[in-house]
């Protein structure tokens, strides 16, 4: 098997800090969280960013300063930034953090229900526009898929010639509104991708580290951190990022998969090796 590549998604743009302490807002507190989920096997940084009071944002400023911050003290690490911002914000303000040349960015493949009257809006002209801004970036797109139908709308977006192969893909399982978190769920997903593709899987909330034993097992690789998940354990609150990171280097252990270093991620992603 491949070595496994760990994702940390260390704020999201919803989690806050009333639901852990830890969650990370200023630049300092997210170079914090970067570095703990760094040194405990992390090779991806899954980005977004806020403001100091907590405030979800796209602005390409804020993310330039908290990229460079990061990029200082995890000097190799791969910064995924997100283009999924916040429910509400426009298909240009989304895409600022592209501006910047990253690797890789996410590219959600469809629209989904977030709850209550919030609805995470990513038509299919929506997902041609980013597709067609990351090929012209030369920026390596993360297929963003709450469901099967995602999956669908990737293939045929590939077909189009909006995506290129090969494809990586995150199954995001267990949201409201999505795909469920069951092993069933997880097979389903893993059989409907082409075979030359690469994936990982964030399992939401009491599902992460189920879904991340089934990655470990599968070949697969596992994205974990506070924006999807709080807990170390059922009612014990994660000190860091890094401790949930900490938890998939045991069970990769366990299971003899070695952990992949931010070059080696970049090799099994097709990405240019750093200079």
């Amino acid at each position: 098997m491949e070595k496994l590549i760990i994702t940390a998604a260390i704020c999201g743009a919803e989690v806050l800090k009333e639901h852990n302490p830890a969650v990370p807002y200023t630049v300092e507190e997210c170079v914090r969280e970067a570095r703990s989920a760094y040194d405990a096997g992390a090779s991806i940084i899954h980005l977004h960013v806020r403001y100091d009071d907590g405030t979800p944002t796209q602005d390409k400023a804020r993310f330039k300063v908290i990229i460079d911050a990061i990029r200082e003290a995890c000097p190799d690490v791969i910064i995924q930034p997100s283009t999924g911002g916040a429910v509400g914000m426009t298909d240009d303000e989304r895409l600022q953090p592209t501006e910047l040349h990253p690797e890789m960015a996410t590219l959600d493949c469809g629209t989904l229900n977030f709850g209550g009257d919030e609805v995470f809006m990513n038509t299919e002209n929506t997902i041609r526009y980013f597709g067609q801004r990351m090929i012209e970036l030369g920026i390596k797109p993360e297929l963003e898929v709450f469901d099967k139908s995602m999956i669908e709308m990737a293939l045929r977006m590939h077909k189009k010639g909006f995506i290129k192969a090969p494809m990586h893909f995150d199954f995001v399982m267990g949201v409201n509104g999505g795909i469920g978190g069951d092993i069933r769920d997880f097979v389903f997903l893993r059989h409907s991708i082409p075979s030359d593709a690469t994936y990982t899987v964030a399992g939401i909330g009491r599902y992460e580290f189920p879904l991340a034993v089934c990655a470990i097992v599968d070949g697969g690789h596992v994205r974990v951190g506070f924006e999807d998940n709080v807990y170390l354990s059922k009612g014990v609150l994660a000190k860091s990022n890094g401790e949930l990171v900490g938890k998939v280097v045991r069970l990769a252990k366990e299971f003899g998969r070695e952990i992949a270093t931010p070059d080696e991620a970049r090799q099994i992603l097709g990405l240019k090796a750093r200079v």
